[in-house]
């Protein structure tokens, strides 16, 4: 019963600080749901030492699993002490966004003064859903998705953590612009994502905020991912989208006979009768 009660409180206790699914990975096991099933039930000494031995059992995993989840949550925050604007940019930006990221100057789009450092930081799901964009996604991101991962490479050499803009000197009059890093953030061990992407993507960043103590600005060119974020506590900043130009006559377009696939019935009808004179002739 001490062990239940434990798993209980515990549960409360970080309930507030991570997700429900993390909380059954961490303290909900499948082990603690049989002992939980059997509570009261197992009667006599052969029982009792079988229930002994489970919940020996639980103790020892759930030690080294808390070990495990604080030794990573120590490295982490110890990573992330530095004096940064921390960034989220979800694959949304580095897809629609007009200048590639090769090229993008984010103290400029993030409307920061150029002598901050910035660090931009690639939780796994945004690497995952890149991955999964260099061959399924449309044209722009067939490529931009490669792209991207590709510099991520280049500039992470292996590691996790690289910077792909030194500070360095713009100008004469001493103007200075800071550093960009980039760092790809791995999941904790043992946790679960959510089952729609945006979704994860938002409560890593969030996840980050919280551990790093510090805001966290989500980039995005996607509306309803700037309203998720913005209610989620997060600051966002939204690429505004392109400009469609002006906006059509719907009632000429809506006339029978005008629309894409009158116009090639049309053409195609006029060959057909040229071709038959062509013959007749």
């Amino acid at each position: 019963m001490r062990y239940l009660n434990w798993a209980t409180d515990t549960a409360s206790v970080l309930r507030s600080q991570v997700s429900a699914k993390d909380i059954d990975t961490l303290v909900f096991t499948s082990r603690y749901q049989v002992l939980l099933a059997k509570c009261g039930t197992l009667a006599g000494t052969a029982q009792e030492r079988l229930v002994n031995g489970l919940v020996d059992l639980e103790i020892t995993e759930r030690v080294q699993a808390f070990e495990e989840a604080q030794a990573a949550l120590d490295a982490q925050i110890g990573r992330w002490n530095g004096p940064e604007w921390f960034v989220v940019a979800d694959s949304s930006f580095y897809i629609h966004n007009p200048i590639k990221l090769a090229d993008v100057d984010l103290h400029k789009v993030l409307g920061l003064p150029s002598g901050e450092h910035i660090r931009l930081l690639f939780p796994m799901v945004v690497v995952d859903e890149l991955d999964a964009l260099k061959e399924g996604g449309k044209q722009q991101a067939r490529w931009r998705a490669p792209h991207t991962l590709g510099l991520l490479d280049q500039i992470l050499d292996g590691s996790t953590f690289g910077i792909l803009h030194r500070q360095e000197l713009i100008s004469h009059d001493g103007e200075v612009r800071g550093e960009v890093n980039m760092e790809i953030v791995l999941d904790p061990p043992g946790h679960v994502r959510l089952p729609i992407t945006d979704d994860e993507i938002i409560d890593r960043a969030v996840a980050i905020q919280s551990l790093a103590a510090r805001r966290v600005r989500l980039l995005t060119c996607d509306t309803g991912q700037h309203t998720r974020g913005r209610a989620a506590g997060l600051e966002v900043t939204k690429i505004p989208t392109k400009d469609p130009g002006p906006e059509p006559g719907w009632e000429a377009l809506d006339k029978p006979g005008t629309g894409t696939r009158a116009q090639r019935r049309a053409k195609q009808a006029a060959r057909e009768a040229q071709s038959d004179t062509s013959h007749g002739a």
